[in-house]
């Protein structure tokens, strides 16, 4: 029948019978029957869509006896359909009714989640105000296109609930396939409609879409098959005359059908409309480069479909033998070595993406639909009432000045823009990382891992091609196993959304009223009142404006939070029932996160109530003792000692009841809590436990915490063997916690007072009002080297949250404050201070070293230019300094620092001559930034470092874990062992004398480069040099010469030595080498050789002040600064601290 040689053409019956006879003969069933030509679901419904037959009057049609076997023949055609990748066939299986009656819908009684409107049309009245009873409101297209997305997530748990492999990969499909199917469902809806009817015909975005995406589908089919052929003949050309291999667009192009680079192009265009600040169009190199960046994502997604990439199985939890046992280091490598051997036979894969690339593929596909895509424009002749019509294009190239720049723009037809501000564009791309319903693919490479179907990458790069091929190497070397392992373990833990905390929250949000952060529909601040004298007074005006300001754009920010939340408790009710899981990636420094953006557990409080662990286990004596210390913590009563936090819990049980009970409906004393969402969902948790009759061996689900006192400083405190460090922030044995922010702020509060006796104004507005958290930030930021302006605009925010303070005093009492502040801290953290100092000394060092082979190239002078250029080598020598500041993680991390001076890079494309920043171009560093970013940085991978040793040894124990940085999670029975892993890994960390392994590093992996001195002249870099020890030992002609030139400065550095210098030598590429300065290091003097061309005549008439030193190097291993003394703190005093992590 399907071959039609019997001229019988078969029905919806027919498929029917088919899929029946498959549900009791196929292979897997109780009765199967192996015939090589019965055709499976997939071909069958390949069929059915072929011959426009619904699958719904299939699963109708009366072969079907029963509902049972309507209900299995759905779930198999709604595999195929996953697997075809037809999300309508999907949406149609659906709807029917017969499914439900078998498998319990988690969402049956759920309300819907009102969304967040906006003003559509506004009707004004003759004043000019806004109706609000006629004007139009809608959704927004983001929030609307996740809806859309998440219903999908609905509608695949109703036709496929145990299938959960399938589901997750419905989640993940390309959104342009999904696109498609809507626009073309759309254009014959128009049809459908008869927009040729005058009465009814209007100029719709959508139609026009579609027009243009079947022009444009027909005009990329050709210009891709020419490209491919000119560039064949280029390649042959080039390749046979100067035997060098040739970048093709052709390949990246063809792979990626044109119908999805089409849809790909209208739509990124279409979205980046009115961005850049160019109204009405958009900056031509980012369309280029945004169009280009998405048809590699879509080329990398095709490259995982065809590759066929299996759904990882997992072993029990039986089987499991952990990560630290030599069998565990066996499975790991053994994986590593797989992933690279299909590396290797995979070329498609290592295909290099550059920016000239993704520009050209951009300006190829925008050319493309700049030349297709058109508009009918109508108009009236005002002289003859004639209508007249003209065909324009939709999109046109112009040229705009900013900032005196001439700026290539892009703009849209004033008839597009027009209908895009009145219809709103509702076709964007999805948020491909929603949570997934099955563990996380293992990481087995650096952009293999998490997401089953869609590549992820295990590092947040920031457009910085180093760390990429620092963490390829060492993945290669085998040296990341860990931190892979590390991932494995945080995206393996289950999770659920807590109903009862998700039930109201939805009453919350559906009432509109603002509650515990989330916030109100309508916003309920009142508008400054205008004052009667603004006219007159110009301070009057001033203050006015100032709060009108801050009231708009708390109004502007009221309405994105609300959006936020809205995504947040969306994405919630799609997942409710389910269990799901959160991979994980890294930043730059090794700290872990969520690749879900919108909904995990390092969100808001909000996100952290409405999530619970996916498995449960027995509180047990302990547990139940650790719930009531965690309902204190999160009340904000966290500064008792343990036996005072249960005390308080017990003393407001009846609070506790009340708000388990009636949370909206009671006085609320969860809702005064610091984190009110998770201290109202450990509320229902504990009166849970104690009602169930044995609350010993109630199942508990809540997550519980274990959180640093100020983290970065327990580290410093750590590697400097700090006494006094170590005792501010719970290093040390004590009978209660420390907490060194009550400590700073109450020193502060005692300043103000004095001030205030004075008569000081801003400490009169300040008295009584410098609390902990007002402080809190500044105190923890002042060891990553806070500045005077970072610490006034932190003090200024928490002012402003107060409330109690006029909103224009708000800056003059900040920095008042950040005054005070700064000034109380003084040398509290001194130990901290002097390692900190070490760390940007050696940036500062580094970013201005040359590696020994490029300093004869750097004192050349080009070709064509005199030698006698008075600043020539100078500049050159400052070209060459691209040293970044590189260090390894005791895991095995390479930790890269991606501050550079980027430049702009001219790419002629068939659009426009565009200038982009090519972030793989190099380029010079930035000194000043990676001297002050590398203390914290350093920090942040040592406490990431330690969140993934802990992360390692709690799943080797057998307990659930997941961390927010330096808060740790598990079950409240688990918190004991956890509390014990978390002091045995920061012991074995800080044993292992980080700090002297990071000074050998440095002097290892620098150890060819030099130093120019024209790069230590400035005074405060040589003093902070002088102060930590470092001393420059040179011959008495030397340092003669450098006074007698001026540089006064070096005189407190530089040590003239009296004993023979030794004699020339030849150098690299034969060069004499002259001038030796020795540097006197920590331990010992070392003889440092300074490359000095000969011929240095030639710079005799030099003009340039620096003309003496110009040609004068210092090896960079010798001018490193010795290592702060360290202190007598004994790190294995932390096991016997019980508030180090509490």
């Amino acid at each position: 029948m399907e071959k039609g040689t019997d001229r019988v053409h078969p029905t919806a019956s027919t498929y029917a019978i088919m899929l029946l006879a498959w549900r009791r003969f196929n292979p897997e069933s109780d009765t199967p029957v192996h015939l090589s030509d019965l055709p499976n679901p997939t071909t069958l419904l390949s069929n059915l869509i072929e011959r426009d037959i619904s699958p719904t009057a299939v699963v109708a049609d009366r072969v079907l006896a029963s509902s049972e076997e309507a209900s299995d023949i759905i779930k198999f055609l709604s595999k195929s359909a996953v697997d075809l990748n037809h999300p309508r066939i999907l949406a149609e299986l659906g709807q029917a009714e017969s499914l439900g009656s078998h498998v319990p819908d988690p969402l049956e009684g759920v309300p819907e989640v009102k969304p967040v409107l906006r003003l559509a049309v506004q009707i004004l009245d003759e004043n000019g105000n806004v109706i609000p009873a006629q004007a139009k409101e809608e959704v927004p297209f983001n929030l609307n296109n996740l809806r859309s997305h998440l219903a999908q997530v609905t509608l695949a748990r109703r036709v496929l609930p145990e299938d959960l492999a399938s589901r997750q990969k419905l989640l993940e499909e390309s959104v342009y396939d999904v696109a498609v199917e809507r626009l073309r469902h759309e254009a014959k809806l128009f049809d459908e409609l008869g927009l040729g009817n005058r009465e009814l015909h209007r100029a719709d975005l959508q139609k026009w879409m579609w027009h243009w995406h079947q022009k444009l589908k027909k005009r990329l089919e050709a210009e891709i098959q020419e490209i491919i052929a000119a560039e064949a003949k280029i390649c042959e050309h080039i390749c046979a005359s100067i035997n060098k291999q040739v970048q093709r667009m052709g390949p990246f192009l063809s792979l990626v059908k044109p119908e999805k680079l089409s849809l790909i192009t209208i739509l990124e265009i279409m979205r980046l409309q009115g961005s850049g600040g160019v109204s009405d169009g958009m900056k031509t190199a980012r369309a280029l480069l945004t169009v280009g960046r998405a048809v590699e994502n879509e080329y990398k997604a095709e490259m995982c479909k065809r590759n066929n990439i299996a759904i990882p199985s997992h072993a029990r939890p039986s089987e499991f033998t952990g990560y630290f046992t030599g069998l565990g280091y066996k499975d790991l490598h053994a994986r590593r070595m797989t992933a690279a051997k299909y590396m290797e036979d995979s070329e498609e894969w290592t295909s290099e993406w550059t920016q000239v690339l993704r520009v050209r593929i951009g300006s190829i596909l925008v050319d493309c639909l700049m030349d297709s895509a058109t508009i009918e424009r109508t108009a009236v002749d005002k002289r003859t009432n004639e209508e007249i019509k003209e065909n324009q294009p939709a999109f046109y190239h112009a040229y705009e000045y900013v900032r005196g720049q001439k700026l290539g723009v892009i703009r849209l037809n004033p008839v597009v823009s027009e209908r895009i501000a009145k219809d709103g564009l509702r076709e964007t791309l999805h948020p491909r990382h929603l949570p997934m319903l099955v563990k996380p693919k293992p990481w087995l490479n650096h952009d293999q891992g998490g997401y089953l179907y869609n590549r992820s990458a295990a590092m947040r790069f920031k457009d910085c091609q180093e760390q990429q091929t620092y963490l390829e190497h060492a993945t290669a070397l085998g040296n990341v196993e860990l931190v892979y392992a590390g991932l494995d373990v945080l995206g393996s833990t289950p999770w659920k959304i807590n109903r009862n905390i998700f039930d109201v929250v939805l009453k919350v949000w559906n009432s509109g009223e603002r509650l515990c952060k989330i916030p109100p529909v309508v916003y309920d601040q009142p508008e400054p009142e205008k004052p009667p004298n603004m006219n007159t007074d110009i301070k009057a005006k001033s203050v006015y404006g100032t709060r009108l300001k801050a009231f708009m754009q708390d109004k502007a920010n009221n309405h994105s939070d609300r959006c936020s939340v809205n995504y947040k408790i969306e994405i919630a009710r799609a997942f409710l029932g389910d269990t799901m899981y959160l991979p994980h990636n890294l930043d730059f420094r090794g700290r872990a996160y969520p690749i879900p953006p919108h909904f995990n557990h390092i969100g808001d409080d909000l996100s952290r109530g409405l999530l619970m662990f996916g498995d449960a286990q027995p509180l047990g004596e302990q547990g139940l003792r650790w719930l009531k210390i965690h309902l204190a913590n999160l009340y904000g009563f966290d500064k008792g000692n343990f036996d005072e936090r249960v005390k308080f819990v017990m003393d407001h049980l009846e609070d506790v009841y009340e708000s388990a009970e009636k949370p909206l409906d009671g006085n609320r004393w969860w809702a005064k809590a610091d984190d009110p969402w998770q201290c109202l969902a450990t509320c229902m948790e504990l009166r849970a436990a104690l009602e169930s009759g044995d609350p010993h061996a109630y199942m508990s689900s809540l997550p519980v915490h274990q959180d640093g006192t100020c983290n970065g400083l327990q580290h410093y405190a750590a590697l400097g063997g700090d006494v006094k460090g170590a005792a501010q922030v719970n290093l040390s044995v004590t009978d209660r916690p420390s907490d060194v922010y009550t400590y700073v702020a109450n020193m502060v509060e005692k300043v103000v007072e004095e001030d205030l006796k004075n008569g000081d104004k801003y400490a009169a507005m300040l008295s009584g009002r410098v609390s902990r958290k007002v402080v809190k930030q500044t105190v923890m930021t002042t060891v990553y080297g806070v500045t005077y302006i970072g610490a006034r605009e932190q003090i200024e925010r928490q002012l402003k949250d107060r409330k109690d303070i006029p909103e224009e005093e708000c800056w003059g009492a900040s920095a008042y404050l950040a005054k005070r502040v700064l000034f109380c801290i003084g040398d509290l953290f001194s130990g901290a201070k002097a390692i900190q100092t070490w760390l940007n000394l050696c940036a500062r060092l580094i970013s201005k070293s040359i590696p020994a082979e490029r300093v004869p190239d750097a004192l050349q002078a080009p070709k064509g230019r005199k030698k006698h250029g008075s600043s020539l080598p100078k500049n050159r020598i400052r070209k060459e300094q691209m040293s970044s500041v590189v260090w390894t993680t005791p895991l095995g991390l390479p930790i890269i620092q991606p501050y550079r001076k980027t430049k702009r890079k001219q790419v002629m494309t068939a659009i426009q001559s565009v200038f982009i920043s090519d972030p793989n171009a190099p380029a010079e560093v930035n000194a000043v930034k990676q001297a002050s970013a590398f203390p914290p940085n350093f920090i942040h991978s040592l406490d990431a470092t330690h969140m993934m040793l802990t992360a390692l040894e709690c799943r080797t124990q057998g307990l659930t874990f997941a961390s927010v940085h330096d808060s740790y999670w598990t079950h409240a029975s688990s918190i004991d062992k956890m509390s014990e892993i978390i002091r045995d890994t920061f012991i074995a960390l800080h044993s292992s004398d980080v700090l002297e392994k990071l000074a050998t590093e440095f002097r290892t992996r620098y150890a060819s480069h030099k130093i120019p001195l024209t790069s230590l002249r400035s005074g405060k870099l040589l003093k902070n040099l002088q102060a930590a020890g470092v001393r420059i030992v040179a011959s008495s002609e030397q340092a003669d010469a450098i006074r007698l030139g001026g540089f006064t400065s070096f005189d407190n550095i530089i040590d003239p030595n009296q004993t023979e210098i030794p004699k020339p030598k030849t150098g690299k590429r034969g060069r004499p080498i002259k001038n030796v300065v020795m540097i006197e290091g920590a331990k010992k003097d070392v003889s440092t050789v300074i490359d000095h061309e000969e011929g240095d005549d030639d710079y005799a008439g030099e003009d340039d002040v620096d003309s003496i030193l110009v040609d004068k190097f210092v090896d960079l291993s010798a001018v490193l600064p010795p290592l702060p003394k360290k202190g007598d703190f004994d790190v294995e005093t932390i096991k016997m601290s019980q508030y180090f992590f509490s």
